[in-house]
């Protein structure tokens, strides 16, 4: 099976509930706050990926792709966002996608936002676009796990969803990884094709023609958040670290670890962690 064919069985993506619940209250307002609205959106990949699909769709026809959830909510109506959160679909269950941790994804896809945000500043790149990237890079591996349920199980009797040899694994097992899949997704959902390369190329930002800076800034960010849910310690850190990617970014370990706005002592509870997050300016 190739990408087309795996994307060509219906697969929905869920959200979190949490969100949804805040976003639909939000939204019933006269006069929703959208700043709250921004961060809630952007707490959640499913969530976004609908935003920015919708923003980019032919309806709005604007001159330029949208890349930020910003510039989306600048496009959208608060009755078309009612409708977006209304019909949603919820991960309700630890089952909602068999062998994923939801509330570990979660967590992980907005911490490998924050940091990619942050490194693209540092480098004098889009944060709005670096920030996208981040937050929908891994519903590729959501989209595996739905439409091929059997033999994603099997791998992860291998190696975690989130171990850092996954995406190798994958492109040797199924012939693509998540990230050609996510890639392939935000070219149907029409996002720019800076994203769309980055998310392709995430693994392996030299592969591309043309090297694309935010498939490297993404591949740093998602090294650094995977290192910490596999608990690697400071010698493990520094024998995986991707060298390679970060020279021509002019970012080294320390730099990167330096560049780390994230909390990770903060409660991971996923309500804790969500409501703290309400905090955080996307």
């Amino acid at each position: 099976m190739d990408v087309n064919a795996l994307l060509a069985s219906p697969t929905t993506l869920p959200s979190l509930p949490r969100a949804v619940a805040l976003l639909m209250a939000e939204l019933a307002q006269d006069e929703p706050n959208l700043r709250r609205v921004n961060q809630l959106f952007g707490t959640d990949p499913a969530l976004a990926a609908r935003l920015l699909c919708l923003a980019n769709s032919e309806e709005f026809g604007a001159p330029r792709t949208v890349a930020g959830l910003p510039e989306a909510l600048a496009l959208v109506d608060t009755a078309q966002l009612r409708e977006l959160v209304a019909t949603a679909p919820l991960g309700t269950t630890s089952r909602s996608v068999p062998g994923i941790n939801m509330q570990q994804f979660w967590r992980y896809s907005l911490h490998t936002a924050k940091l990619a945000r942050s490194l693209a500043g540092h480098v004098h790149h889009s944060q709005a676009a670096a920030y996208t990237a981040g937050l929908l890079h891994g519903l590729g591996e959501i989209v595996i796990h739905l439409a091929e349920p059997e033999r994603a199980q099997s791998l992860n009797t291998l190696v975690a969803p989130l171990d850092l040899r996954r995406c190798k694994l994958e492109l040797r097992i199924f012939g693509f990884s998540y990230g050609r899949v996510t890639g392939a997704l935000a070219k149907r959902w029409q996002l720019p094709q800076t994203v769309v390369d980055a998310l392709n190329y995430q693994h392996a930002p030299f592969e591309n023609n043309t090297y694309e800076p935010l498939a490297g800034i993404l591949h740093l960010a998602a090294w650094r958040v995977r290192a910490r849910e596999s608990g690697l310690d400071e010698r493990e850190m520094t024998v995986t670290f991707p060298d390679e990617v970060g020279l021509p970014l002019g970012l080294d370990i320390d730099r990167v670890l330096s560049q780390d706005p994230i909390d990770w002592t903060a409660p991971r509870n996923e309500l804790e962690v969500e409501v703290a997050e309400m905090n955080y300016l996307v």
